[in-house]
């Protein structure tokens, strides 16, 4: 008989709040069939996207203290208070990076002799992700950038995503838009890309080559998606590699400039290092010809690759404008200004549908290794600390971890 293990949920304490949660009640209830050795308790929680009561009744315990229980799982950072000493925890702690606002949240697991897994480091043999919220990140900022569209140039007005009570209403949301014949460019290739490129699907908006989006004129609505290859060229003049680039960003230029003439709304969905060469300036934006004015950043890297992302925006105040002679924000459609959505939480704006998602992709490819045997060391490879010690993967966070970086 196998041994009965206690999985904990946990009531999500970050603030700005996150309602996601790592199952929905439908699928606690597939895991109970699938693992009768595991029993799941809940945290009530008021603000979760799936009430209390529905957990409840797929025969979940609710329970504030869970320290009977031997796994914790969650989906942000927790609030240090709350560790229990000597638990397994799996969430997105953020100081695999060496993330300078939650080092005394690592600092104090340690103390507390905590084995934590990041949902970060999960991956599979070819060191792909397991688990991730990408493409929801990408659906509710592609939605965004349209709703900012329309707002700025009166076109259409949609409802705000986290009004919706699922994906499905707001996609019934995309009917009301209208398009003039706009250029529309995406850049990157994951799991973030592809779900902008799915909204726009909806839309059924002609996807075109990089080589005809830079050189002609349409009569529709077009989009184009950019690979690293059309955006950067390695130093030097030799071919594009891109294992090289990924190795040695810093060896690479910006080629992104020509875009910037021809788009009229940008949702950056790109992978960004910071060793990597920016996509544009100031002095870019500060152009005659500079003709993008609705900026969707879903990356979000404040200060990063797009200068006019100066701050992450929130999902109740998703647009700001960016003025490119001043380098300053303004209020969000300004005539003379850049339109930003730069929402750096952008799931949590459909939370029943995006924690499905996340959800069954745990069932399938993290938890068989969690509770029967982790034989291919998922587990391993994604546990930061083990009962309070620096795995050796993560060695190189001793420094960080001792305050002396």
């Amino acid at each position: 008989m196998n041994k009965i293990i206690r999985i904990g949920i946990l009531k999500e304490t970050k603030i700005p709040p996150d309602r996601r949660v790592p199952f929905s009640p439908r699928q606690i209830r597939k895991l109970k069939g699938q693992f009768p050795q595991a029993v799941f308790c809940l945290q009530p929680s008021e603000i979760r996207c799936f009430a209390d009561y529905e957990y409840e009744d797929s025969g979940v315990e609710l329970k504030t203290d869970l320290s009977d229980c031997d796994i914790l799982i969650g989906i942000k950072e927790i609030l240090s208070s709350t560790l229990i000493h000597g638990k397994t925890y799996m969430f997105f702690s953020h100081t695999g990076k060496m993330q300078p606002h939650n080092r005394k949240l690592l600092q104090e697991m340690a103390v507390r002799k905590i084995t934590l897994i990041d949902y970060e480091y999960l991956t599979d043999q070819n060191n792909n992700r397991l688990v991730a919220f990408g493409r929801w990140a990408g659906i509710v900022g592609a939605y965004n950038g349209l709703r900012a569209y329309g707002e700025r140039y009166r076109l259409y007005q949609l409802k705000p995503a986290h009004q919706c009570f699922n994906f499905e209403e707001m996609q019934k949301e995309l009917q009301k838009v209208q398009l003039s014949p706009i250029k529309i460019l995406i850049t990157g290739g994951g799991r973030v890309a592809g779900g902008a490129m799915e909204i726009l699907g909806y839309l059924n908006i002609r996807e075109v080559k990089p080589e005809d989006y830079l050189s002609n004129n349409f009569n529709e609505p077009v989009m184009c998606r950019i690979d690293p290859w059309h955006y950067v060229r390695r130093k030097g003049g030799s071919e594009f590699s891109m294992n090289h680039f990924i190795a040695y960003p810093d060896h690479y230029e910006s080629t992104f400039k020509p875009y910037t003439k021809v788009t009229d709304l940008l949702m950056a969905c790109h992978y960004w290092d910071p060793t990597s060469p920016v996509f544009m300036n100031t002095a870019d934006m500060q152009e005659p010809d500079f003709r993008i004015k609705v900026i969707a950043d879903i990356s979000c890297d404040v200060n990063g690759s797009i200068p006019s992302t100066i701050r992450t925006s929130s999902i109740e105040k998703p647009f700001y404008g960016y003025k490119a002679l001043t380098g300053t924000e303004t209020p969000p459609f300004d005539p003379g200004s850049i339109t930003i959505m730069a929402v750096d939480n952008l799931p949590g704006e459909l939370p029943r549908d995006a924690s499905e998602y996340f959800g069954e992709m745990l069932i399938e490819k993290v938890i068989p290794a969690l509770l029967e045997g982790d034989t291919e060391g998922t587990i391993n490879k994604a546990t930061i600390l083990r009962k309070g010690r620096l795995s050796t993967r993560f060695s190189y966070l001793r420094d960080y971890l001792k305050g002396n970086n």
